[in-house]
């Protein structure tokens, strides 16, 4: 579980001791005026990248919050103010979160590398790869292409195309919380208080969006395509790479580039094979992590602190608060329960692409090993991605067990061939379970449940039914 759940943490570029500077100084002295960092990309305390806390001048918060504003920024700020409060939308303002998404990537990544268009020769060597991919998979693995395209994209590409899926994996928990925010007031007071509720909910919606574009945007600095995180980010059908960011991955790996290249084709392209022919997976997947997010419970003791002492001209005491854990899940029957399923269908998904591309590039990739087992530890030991989706919805999507799922996959391979392995993806019912991860031969040699015939008659069912409908 994240330290900071559900996206209100301080990002990466925030300085550790900018709020131990403004409890230690409140009268604004010293290290606390001004944050010590300048600019106007924080003056609501919202933490975003490269400012400080709000400083000092108790006695004029707005000198605290825009003291170190030139005029033309004062401008920009009091109208960034005015988005934030005049928000209506949604639990998450993803106007905000794209704004931000797009910022952080012009910043650049850490290592100064700055986001860059893709050039023609980039595009179609990217469209090489997953042609000279599909060719290969298609003698690894009895499910057809899933890649109807594929592209080459910029880390700001990359932002645009995935921003819908991160909505939809986002806005349940964002949800829960702004139910919560107006909940928190006795019913006979809400009426009253119902410009303070719209406010903190407003509120609520930019800080949301404002932590997600944070880290959505620090992500498109390190993924390599559009599923890293086990789940289709993009838009079906469509293989997806990041020629910028595959080249920062195999920087120090002395692979050459075209193979690493073509690996991560593979694993791109195997995972649009799985996710275009298996039409109940990604429901599975997003359902499970939504049952997980509904179930979060909110401590509205900590939130009726922070509504009845909030002071409109310090919004950054909201974003303090939610810091402090207001928001920890309760770990419920039915939460164990989701999250016992995403971790086995994570596993299982990765556990699959990792041996369907192995065997497609064991004999015609020089470099296939090494380069599986960096992908491997990458993904299973907690990579970047999974970091960034546990700080925005407290939930880690590690395939825990991606070494056990793929060595069970192989064993199944040689036990029933392609066919017969790839054949347990037509029902959820069919696949193994957490128990068969730690039994894969019993898995392998039992025998399995033959479900075709139960939906022939099931189809049949429906037909007369409709049937006698009509005829009524």
């Amino acid at each position: 579980m994240s330290d900071t759940p559900f996206g209100f943490g301080l990002p990466p570029e925030e300085p550790e001791n900018g709020d131990e500077g403004k409890k230690k100084d409140p009268a604004g002295g010293g290290q606390g005026s001004g944050g010590g960092q300048g600019g106007p990309a924080n003056p609501f305390g919202f933490g975003f990248p490269g400012a400080g806390g709000p400083g000092g001048g108790a006695d004029n918060p707005f000198a605290a919050m825009f003291g170190s504003l030139n005029p033309a920024d004062l401008g920009a700020a009091f109208q960034q103010l005015g988005q934030m409060l005049s928000y209506e939308g949604g639990p998450v303002n993803w106007d905000m979160a794209k704004q931000i998404a797009r910022q952080t990537v012009s910043q650049g990544t850490q290592d100064g590398t700055k986001d860059s268009s893709v050039g023609p020769a980039e595009r179609a060597a990217v469209e090489e790869a997953v042609r000279l991919a599909d060719l290969w998979l298609d003698d690894a693995t009895s499910l057809p292409s899933g890649a109807g395209t594929a592209v080459a994209w910029s880390r700001a590409e990359w932002v645009e195309a995935t921003l819908p899926a991160w909505q939809q994996l986002v806005d349940p928990v964002a949800e829960r919380v702004g139910v919560a925010m107006g909940d928190v007031l006795p019913e006979e007071m809400q009426a009253v208080a119902g410009p303070l509720i719209g406010m903190m909910r407003s509120m609520g919606g930019a800080m949301f969006g404002q932590q997600i574009g944070q880290a959505v945007g620090v992500l498109a600095g390190e993924v390599v395509g559009s599923t890293d995180i086990g789940l289709p980010l993009g838009p079906a059908r469509k293989a997806a790479l990041l020629p910028l960011n595959i080249e920062a991955f195999g920087k120090d790996l002395g692979v050459p580039k075209d193979e690493i290249r073509l690996y991560l084709a593979l694993r791109e392209a195997a995972h649009q094979r799985l996710f275009a022919h298996v039409p109940w997976l990604r429901s599975h997947l997003f359902g499970a992590v939504e049952g997980y997010a509904r179930g979060i419970k909110v401590d509205t003791s900590k939130l009726e602190d922070v509504v009845g002492q909030f002071d409109p001209a310090h919004p950054e005491q909201v974003q303090e608060a939610l810091q402090q854990g207001m928001f920890q899940p309760e770990e419920t029957p039915e939460q164990k329960a989701a999250l016992a399923r995403l971790e086995t269908a994570l596993a299982l998904v990765e556990g699959w692409v990792d041996a369907v591309v192995h065997n497609a590039a064991r004999n015609r990739l020089t470099s296939a090993d090494a380069l599986r087992e960096t992908l491997r530890r990458r993904r299973a030991s907690g990579g970047p991605a999974e970091q960034t989706f546990a700080t925005l919805i407290g939930l880690q999507l590690r395939p825990r067990r991606l070494r056990d799922a793929s060595r069970l996959w192989a064993s199944l391979t040689d036990a029933r061939g392609v066919d017969g392995r790839d054949g347990l993806w037509a029902h959820p019912d069919m696949l193994p379970t957490a128990t068969d991860l730690d039994d894969p031969d019993g898995f392998v040699h039992r025998e399995q449940l033959d479900f075709s015939e139960l939906d022939r008659m099931l189809g049949e069912a429906a037909e007369g039914r409709d049937g006698d409908d009509t005829d009524s």
